[in-house]
């Protein structure tokens, strides 16, 4: 098994491609933001098909197409072979870059999204929003600041026990107590700006897919991060 090192180092924005079906479209727009372009497995053959060439691809290699190999140049591919992790978190841990945007990371399975949104949480640390086609989801940081346009919605899930204060949300958080088998912050409202802080790295953010250009300028403007587990 491969160690916890680092494969790709990046001083800019990298763009993640993962398993399920993306479009030129999405593909577009996290390029945009992310020039650097990497794979999760099978999300190669993704890429190739919209013309990209990924600069790594990472991952357990099981749905890599034989097509997909011979495309692409050897020193491209980094095998994983164990079996303990996802191939997003294979990525994760071997991805060291101011922010990740993945996309093909939802919308094909519901057990690989919540895996994903799993990964989030083992690795906060690595600051990563997932781009799907109608939402985008990323770990809050310790603080954030996204200049929304009042009526944007705002949901807030919990991956564990958390607590959190927010400025600018219709319904504040304050001194509430989120849990996953407990209170949760579905649909709230943004009535313009809105601040949050949270108390540990369990929160998940989910913003409408039309905010992704603020969410990953928050993301990378954000001074305080979370310690490596």
């Amino acid at each position: 098994m491969r160690g916890f090192s680092v494969i790709v180092r990046e001083s800019g924005p990298v763009t993640l491609i993962g398993g399920a079906a993306i479009t030129r479209e999405r593909l577009a727009e996290a390029m945009a933001v992310a020039p650097h372009v990497v794979a999760a497995d099978s999300g190669a053959d993704a890429a190739l098909a919209h013309g990209v060439t990924p600069r790594a691809v990472i991952g357990d290699f099981d749905s890599l197409s034989a097509a997909g190999r011979e495309a692409l140049p050897p020193e491209t591919l980094h095998p994983i072979a164990e079996q303990d992790s996802t191939d997003f978190d294979k990525c994760m841990r071997n991805i060291q870059a101011p922010l990740v945007v993945g996309i093909g990371f939802s919308g094909a399975r519901l057990d690989h999204q919540l895996a994903a949104y799993n990964t989030l949480v083992r690795h906060p640390h690595r600051r990563c929003v997932l781009l799907g086609e109608e939402e985008l989801v990323f770990l809050a940081p310790p603080a954030l600041s996204l200049p929304l346009a009042e009526g944007t919605r705002v949901s807030l899930f919990p991956m564990a026990a958390v607590e959190g204060v927010s400025e600018g949300l219709g319904w504040p958080i304050n001194g509430l107590n989120f849990a996953p088998d407990g209170r949760v912050g579905t649909s709230n409202i943004a009535m313009g700006p809105v601040h949050l802080a949270m108390t540990a790295p369990k929160m998940l953010v989910i913003l409408p897919e039309s905010a992704f250009a603020i969410a990953a300028r928050a993301l990378l403007e954000a001074t305080a991060v979370w310690t490596a587990p």
